[in-house]
């Protein structure tokens, strides 16, 4: 044995030594006490829904919602705001001024919006989830939960080249895009798939989103058929939300077309959108899992209130659905889960 080795070896004997010592000094582990029913009953959380009652998007958000409350126990308080930033600021500042344990609420407001809301809250002692859209600016000077899609442009890119590659899309073909141009940050998907199209030498239509299609999406029904009748080989339509892509059978029947005629493609998962499927008038669509938007933001602020834990950070925007694997999650989406 080399003198190296033997120092190596008197200095691990010794390392063990102690820390037997420490072990015997600290003795047994104490029992592990489950959290047990109701663990989070003290807490009192604010959750911004987004759109109306009964909203396709909105409503599964909330099921997630009312699923964490109804496994913790925390006290839940839903509110819609007809996808409308300022009504939900001005939700938000009445929550504050209630003195709720915490707030869930979107990121589409925008860094400028929500910056103030973020530091009133922490001033209050008031722990804020943001989700769907990322606000990393907030979160990073106030601190703050994020569940959603982490990266909206590169979401929106990756719909796009989906859609090239699985049905041919090449440039010269046109495609129509909805933006919800008066959300800067909530566009930034939307303006993913403008991008990826452009660059690969589409033709694309900007066509503006208004926040009233997602609580009444046959408000959309005239647009659609008018980008259509201007277009007339028009390839496909990128949607926003999962609301217009939902009624997307309306909207081909409105300006005459069959199923598979125009490509109809966008973002979510919904009872409505599985039926597309089915029935052929949606191709392709992202799914973000708004379920898990809704759940796993009181989850995280019941974690952080009762058991000191950090705020957590996930991305839900992964995968997509079509035709081949669109029964799947058919029977969740039914549910009102996917």
């Amino acid at each position: 044995m080399t003198k190296d080795v033997r120092k190596i070896t008197r200095t691990t004997a010794a390392l063990a030594a102690a820390a037997a010592i420490g072990l015997a000094a600290v003795g047994p582990a104490a029992a592990v006490q489950p959290l047990g029913e109701k663990w989070c009953s003290s807490m009192n959380i604010r959750f911004m829904a987004g759109g109306a009652q009964g909203d396709t998007f909105a409503a599964v958000v909330e099921a997630g919602g009312q699923q964490a409350a109804q496994d913790t126990g925390a006290k839940l308080s839903v509110v819609y705001s007809g996808w409308n930033s300022e009504k939900m600021v001005q939700q938000m500042r009445e929550a504050i001024a209630q003195g709720v344990d915490g707030i869930v609420t979107y990121g589409f407001p925008g860094t400028a919006a929500l910056t103030p809301i973020a530091e009133e809250a922490s001033k209050a002692g008031i722990l804020m989830a943001y989700m769907n859209s990322p606000v990393p600016d907030v979160t990073k000077e106030f601190g703050g939960t994020f569940v959603g899609v982490h990266d909206l442009h590169a979401q929106g890119a990756a719909l796009a080249e989906e859609a090239m590659k699985r049905f041919g899309l090449k440039s010269g073909d046109h495609v129509g895009v909805f933006v919800p141009l008066d959300q800067k940050e909530r566009s930034a998907r939307e303006f993913g798939a403008v991008d990826t199209f452009g660059k690969a030498g589409l033709v694309v239509e900007q066509i503006p989103n208004k926040n009233e299609y997602g609580g009444e999406p046959n408000l959309a029904i005239p647009v659609v058929t008018a980008v259509i009748a201007k277009i007339p080989d028009l390839r496909a339509i990128v949607y926003a939300g999962g609301q217009e892509l939902g009624n997307a059978e309306a909207y081909m029947t409105a300006a005459g077309k069959k199923p598979g005629e125009v490509i109809n493609i966008g973002f979510d998962a919904s009872p409505q959108i599985i039926d597309g499927f089915e029935k052929g008038w949606i191709q392709l669509t992202a799914d973000q899992q708004p379920f898990l938007q809704g759940f796993l933001p009181v989850v995280s602020l019941c974690q952080q209130k009762i058991l000191k834990l950090t705020p957590i950070d996930v991305e839900t925007g992964a995968g997509f659905i079509t035709p081949d694997n669109y029964k799947e999650v058919g029977a969740l989406a039914e549910r009102g889960l996917r």
